[in-house]
């Protein structure tokens, strides 16, 4: 007997980046996790929650995340009702199809992107249509009218690293019939961010996770930032207790801490540059990056070797399944330590 839906129970699923049993033995740079611990405030937020007795963990923790919603709205300049905090930036965008896309309604999103995008919506029995990108990473054949409920942009762009203009935002902006979803991730290593735009667009949502810039991987944690009616939709389709309490107290103490991480972004923003010129200086091709990863393409188009080569020294970056990106590797920045012993391998490789 077949008790599952047909669709769910043959879609292939998303693929996470591999974790190593022996992670430490590795240099680790196939998941864009952050080669710095998060804030010290982070581990002493955590250990005062704790307590001596831990008896804080036997209450359920706070619903609404407020605290956490006004530390981030002062952040960024917004009131609390236009935040909304999620367990990973993931959570947010599943619900945002939930709370738009009706089975057979249309998801956008461009490729290549995050291509959870695509397995949320087949969850949710959503039609999916993708845009691929010109050579100048201009969306290619986009509508005059996009009429998709949801539009996700990945900016910067992963696994390519390069983020689109602002111009070119509020351009999908105004063509977008649907919500225009802006997945931040890793606009903490750009120049610039969409923020601007939902005061200025009632259909933008700007998506972030401190999953990255600030060294919360383990912790799960995101939010998104969209027009007070959208966010209390959201609010009534997410899991009452989202956010346990360890994972709101190291919210809190990191987003406060922000002397902390704007010099941990630094750090990673200067290595970004310096790997990245070391490898165009060798023959390798680099696309310019705004994150805080690389796609390298090694003179001789073959990721896979380079990956293997890597994958003996017990340096891991990510290969990307799909075959269009299959003449490049994406590399997570670690510390100019792991870098410097990434590129030598690299070197040795040509």
């Amino acid at each position: 007997m077949n008790l599952l839906r047909p669709d769910i129970a043959a879609m292939k699923g998303y693929v996470p980046g591999y974790q190593p049993p022996d992670a430490a033995s590795w240099i680790k740079l196939n998941t864009n996790e952050n080669p710095y611990p998060p804030s010290p405030k982070v581990v002493e937020a955590i250990l005062s929650e704790i307590g001596m007795r831990g008896d804080s963990l036997r209450i359920y923790p706070s619903s609404s995340c407020q605290q956490l919603r006004e530390a981030a709205g002062e952040l960024y300049g917004f009131d609390p009702s236009w935040i909304i905090m999620a367990n990973g930036s993931d959570e947010v965008l599943n619900n945002l199809i939930r709370a738009c896309a009706a089975e057979g309604d249309e998801v956008g999103y461009v490729y290549p992107s995050y291509s959870y995008y695509s397995t949320l919506s087949e969850i949710q029995g959503a039609a999916v249509r993708t845009f691929e990108l010109t050579d100048d990473f201009c969306i290619k054949d986009f509508p005059d009218r996009y009429e998709g409920k949801l539009f996700f942009l990945t900016t910067p762009n992963s696994p390519l690293g390069f983020a689109f203009s602002p111009a070119a935002i509020e351009e999908l902006a105004r063509r977008c019939a649907g919500i225009l979803v802006i997945d931040e991730a890793y606009a903490d290593f750009a120049g610039q961010n969409a923020l601007e735009f939902v005061k200025k667009y009632e259909n933008v949502v700007v998506t972030r996770t401190l999953s990255k810039s600030y060294s919360l991987a383990g912790m799960r944690l995101g939010l998104a930032v969209a027009r007070p009616e959208i966010i209390s939709a959201l609010d009534r389709i997410r899991d009452h207790y989202n956010l346990d309490r360890l994972a709101q107290a190291a919210c809190k103490a990191a987003l406060l801490d922000q002397d902390y991480f704007r010099e941990n972004c630094r750090l990673i923003c200067e290595t970004r540059g310096w790997f990245t010129n070391e490898l165009l200086r060798a023959g390798y091709h680099v696309i310019p990056s705004e994150g805080n990863f690389v796609f390298a393409t090694p003179p001789d188009r073959n990721g896979a070797a380079l990956y293997n080569i890597l994958y003996e020294r017990k340096i891991l970056v990510r290969l990307l399944s799909d075959p269009a990106l299959s003449h490049g590797v994406r590399i997570s920045i670690g510390t100019r330590e792991e870098m410097e012993r990434t590129l030598a391998v690299m070197l040795e490789s040509l």
